[in-house]
């Protein structure tokens, strides 16, 4: 696993703290033309062999090279402005992917991905985070459903899906600080929420307004303690 480790640092290390912006613009731009883009997967085979700790290993960073090579190339001539973000996921997405399965080939450690598979814990945290992420905001969103469409006028021009998008963060946070026993992170996260909400709450001046956000926020907050207890009860 250390080896894992090693590798995901030296992609890190050379996708975000060695990689300048002035280079990322000029691969967008000249894409296969651009020298920087050969010097950046220069860079990632020398990470490679610097964490490996030997030159034994440089068959290795030539694989992990091209692979780098061939990923970066797929994103350059795929994203345009309005894709920019979903490729950036799916470039690192496939980066890590690779080096695992890099890893594994080349390494062969012993996983038992039968037993991994059946584990409890797996199967408990799994549905505890899609709850939390997915079917919770569907439950608040049914169970105040009655006040959102009483103040659909008073909307401002808020993000678009800013409002679940920050449940599911809350209730998440909620959830990893009751699961490693950390209670009085929760009372400093809704203490700073509070703090935010105030100024557009104060402004409104609309009590219905301020009793929708507090209901939504309790409502939130004790779906994800209670799934957290049930969690770490099971566990």
């Amino acid at each position: 696993m250390i080896i894992l480790i090693k590798l995901i640092f030296a992609h890190l290390l050379g996708d975000f703290l060695l990689q300048p912006r002035t280079w990322v613009r000029e691969k967008e731009h000249h894409k296969l033309l651009s020298w920087r883009l050969y010097m950046h997967v220069l860079v990632h085979g020398i990470l490679v062999l610097l964490v490996m700790g030997s030159l034994q290993y440089w068959l290795l960073a030539l694989v992990i090279m091209a692979l780098h090579f061939l990923i970066d190339m797929l994103k350059l001539y795929a994203q345009n402005e309005s894709s920019r973000t979903r490729w950036f996921i799916i470039d690192q997405s496939l980066h890590i992917i690779g080096i695992v399965v890099l890893w594994f080939i080349w390494f062969k450690p012993t996983i038992n991905f039968a037993a991994w598979f059946n584990s409890q814990s797996l199967w408990l945290y799994a549905t505890a985070l899609l709850f939390l992420t997915f079917v919770a905001g569907v439950v608040v969103q049914i169970l105040m459903s009655r006040w959102t469409e009483a103040l659909n006028d008073l909307q401002d021009g808020s993000l678009a899906h800013a409002g679940r998008y920050i449940g599911m963060l809350e209730r998440l946070f909620v959830f990893v600080f009751i699961v490693v026993g950390q209670w009085q992170a929760i009372g400093f996260l809704l203490g700073a929420k509070s703090v935010f909400r105030f100024g557009d709450l104060r402004e409104s001046k609309n009590r219905q307004l301020t009793e929708y956000v507090l209901i939504g926020t309790l409502l939130s907050f004790a779906i994800a303690v209670a799934t957290a207890m049930l969690v770490v009860y099971l566990s």
